[in-house]
């Protein structure tokens, strides 16, 4: 007999996680699979902070780590707030996590109750309604569309908020989008925000340094909000360490004793080498992983010229991350190659099945007329992809 609890019964499975196994699945069948619906970049990680982990390594660097992370590694990410996003935090204010996901994870046990609303503009990642259903909080989609380059509204973001709403979650550069919040839309949404004291605001800005020309802006730089705003991010994207595990808050200092607190009785300190190896990252000149960033910006480009030869797709210029996120609607209600596609998840698997390409399902990140495509992936299998996929759709 099945004894489960309700909280596992009632999470669902990660999308992507669930295409990439599925895509595994028919790999080890012996099709050849082009996996376009993993979130990774397919970057080595750079040699400086490969070489201070090995020095870390040789430096006999082995033992338990405090909770919320080194000293001087939270030194070094209160200089890196202070230099790429004018906020000013202190050691006290910074909790090192295994992952950015941990961080999100963190924050909403510690600021979520039963019944507490969390405002998530739509399209956001996918984890972010898992984790507030675990603890047991509502999510509340604010809608966007493919017209207004994924971004919600003032008004919009004005009428979604009611009184048990507690937790906002913004992400810029977004995943899956790639939208970027500009300056001056975020102050237009924070000037709304400040009419409502009581909701926290937590801003995931783990692509900022994948950007492609929008200036990156963080929430917490605005003076009134920076009180209720925990800023999120972690070094998995911009410098290729997706399977190091270190993310980071920096936020008001209650929120980040409780958050110490609740890590200290689920995992402790995080990776002590990987940690060290985050102090040089953190540290290092933004210049330094420019490379990878103009190679996205090429593919980019690649992967939209492609996708707009195909009859159908509706595309919007992606600023940020490594994704495009086009409208398939048109093809809802078609029938292809003896499979009727109904919606987005249908379209993904048609994909994954007759071209052998796999993605993700708008439908896990709350829009259901899209897919997610990653182009972290080398342009000669971007290439053969896209014309796998115009071939099948044809």
């Amino acid at each position: 007999m099945e004894a489960l609890s309700n909280r596992i019964n009632s999470l669902p499975v990660s999308a992507t996680l669930a295409m990439a196994a599925k895509a595994r699945e028919l790999k080890n069948q012996g099709v050849d699979v082009i996996g376009l619906s993993l979130g990774e970049p397919d970057f080595n990680t750079p040699e400086f902070i490969k070489e201070a982990a090995v020095q870390a390594v040789n430096d006999n660097w082995n033992s338990y780590s405090p909770v919320d992370g080194y000293a001087d590694l939270k030194e070094a990410i209160c200089e890196k707030f202070k230099r790429d996003n004018k906020i000013q935090y202190k050691p006290s204010q910074i909790v090192v996590s295994t992952g950015a996901k941990q961080s999100i994870a963190n924050v909403c046990m510690v600021l979520l109750n039963p019944g507490d609303e969390v405002l998530l503009p739509a399209p956001y990642w996918v984890s972010y309604s898992a984790i507030a259903t675990l603890a047991e909080a509502k999510s509340v989609l604010i809608p966007s569309t493919i017209d207004t380059d994924f971004k919600i509204t003032p008004a919009q973001l004005e009428a979604a908020i009611t009184p048990k709403t507690k937790l906002i979650m913004f992400n810029s550069p977004n995943n899956p989008s790639g939208t970027i919040y500009t300056e001056a839309e975020y102050r237009a949404l924070g000037k709304v925000l400040e009419k409502h004291p009581d909701i926290y605001i937590l801003s995931d800005e783990i692509y900022e340094h994948i950007n492609y020309g929008t200036p990156h802006f963080s929430i917490a730089a605005i003076p009134e909000l920076y009180d209720r705003t925990i800023t999120v991010n972690g070094v998995a994207k911009a410098f290729a360490m997706t399977g190091w595990r270190i993310g980071y808050i920096g936020a008001p200092h209650w929120i980040a004793k409780a958050c110490n607190k609740m890590q200290g009785q689920i995992t402790s300190g995080a990776n002590c080498i990987a940690q060290r190896a985050t102090i040089a990252a953190v540290s290092a000149p933004v210049s330094k992983i420019q490379y990878m960033v103009d190679e996205f910006a090429v593919r980019r480009e690649l992967i939209i010229n492609l996708l707009s030869e195909i009859p159908g797709i509706k595309l919007n210029q992606p600023q940020g991350a490594f994704y495009v996120f086009p409208d398939v609607s048109y093809y809802f209600g078609e029938t292809l190659d003896g499979v009727t596609i109904n919606n987005a998840t249908d379209f993904a698997l048609f994909l994954l099945e007759k071209a052998h390409v796999a993605t993700v399902t708008g439908e896990a990140f709350g829009n259901a007329n899209c897919i997610r495509i990653s182009y972290a992936a080398s342009e000669s299998d971007i290439r053969n992809a896209i014309s796998r996929i115009a071939a099948a759709l044809n």
